[in-house]
């Protein structure tokens, strides 16, 4: 996705080649690549961009931007944090570095700090206001066993251009879409289960519109942009409010209106929406029987 902004602007910028690497992929495709041409840009995940530096196919000494994306979830994961000091180490010491992400705990803060020298904090807004302008949420209290005809319900119910499902395992997801293609609904699934090649060509195929449905875990709960996507169900509550702000965050992007609906099925489930009420100011309330359409579809 990244790759893809960089390519449009490239449009004003003809002579800058982007190349993007992830793991997945048979390595000496990126390395004929590397060998054939020079990027200018380079998106990657961080094992993959460690094997080509490690290997010698891709040079990091003169680096000028150093990015991370979703830097919390980066430097969360050990291992992941490990590659990206070992990268870091490559690239020149005169380098601007920057980071990125919609949400930063007090415990990533000083890690992130560590790749940088008296750094400047950007807010683009208040936490308060992270939820997204333009979203209506709602939830609704129903027992375990009620999920699947609760959902069978609303997806008949509602208006929609493309919705998300959020199940908190793999398992679910693949159940639960197979569950919906014998009701003849118009699903998809993406999980950690899959190959790197195969969760991209059905990502591809769900944003090219051949499916109107896509169950997920939160594999796909960040930076996933897919403008006709205008409702998030969460089937299976979110682990903590920054999950749940990442999830709700596919429906209503670049502006537009959408719905997010939460199952809370347990006292726990209760919790995790109070935390998020607390967190973000808002009053997330029941499900009415009714729902207007135009506040959540885009006119």
């Amino acid at each position: 996705m990244i790759c893809h902004e960089f390519e449009r602007f490239s449009t004003y910028l003809p002579d800058i080649k982007v190349a993007v690497f992830y793991g997945g992929v048979n390595i000496k495709i990126h390395k004929d690549l590397l060998k054939n041409e020079c990027p200018h840009i380079v998106v990657g995940t961080p094992g993959r961009i460690l094997a080509l530096a490690r290997d010698k196919d891709l040079s990091l000494r003169n680096v000028r931007h150093f990015i991370l994306d979703e830097c919390d979830k980066m430097l969360e994961s050990l291992d992941m944090r490990r590659d990206v000091q070992e990268i870091f180490k490559m690239t020149p010491h005169d380098k601007q570095v920057m980071m990125f992400s919609a949400t930063l705990s007090k415990e990533i803060r000083p890690v992130c700090k560590k790749f940088m020298q008296d750094p400047m904090e950007i807010y683009v807004d208040d936490e308060a206001k992270l939820t997204l302008h333009g979203l209506v949420q709602h939830y609704i209290k129903l027992s375990e066993l009620e999920k699947n005809r609760k959902l069978n319900d609303l997806l008949d119910a509602l208006d929609f251009n493309q919705v998300v499902i959020f199940v908190k395992s793999v398992n679910r997801a693949a159940e639960l879409n197979k569950l919906l293609v014998e009701c003849n609904f118009p699903s998809i699934c993406i999980h950690s289960g899959m190959s790197q090649e195969e969760r991209l060509t059905r990502y591809k195929g769900f944003k090219e519109g051949h499916k109107r449905i896509l169950v997920a875990t939160d594999l796909v709960g960040r930076g996933i942009d897919i403008e006709r996507v205008n409702i998030v169900i969460n089937y299976d509550m979110p682990d903590s409010a920054d999950t749940y702000l990442h999830r709700v965050g596919r429906a209503g992007r670049f502006g537009t209106k959408g719905l997010a609906i939460t199952f809370v099925s347990s006292a726990s489930d209760s919790d995790v929406l109070n935390q998020v009420q607390e967190r973000f100011e808002v009053d997330i309330k029941e499900l009415p029987e009714q729902i207007d359409t135009s506040t959540y579809m885009p006119s």
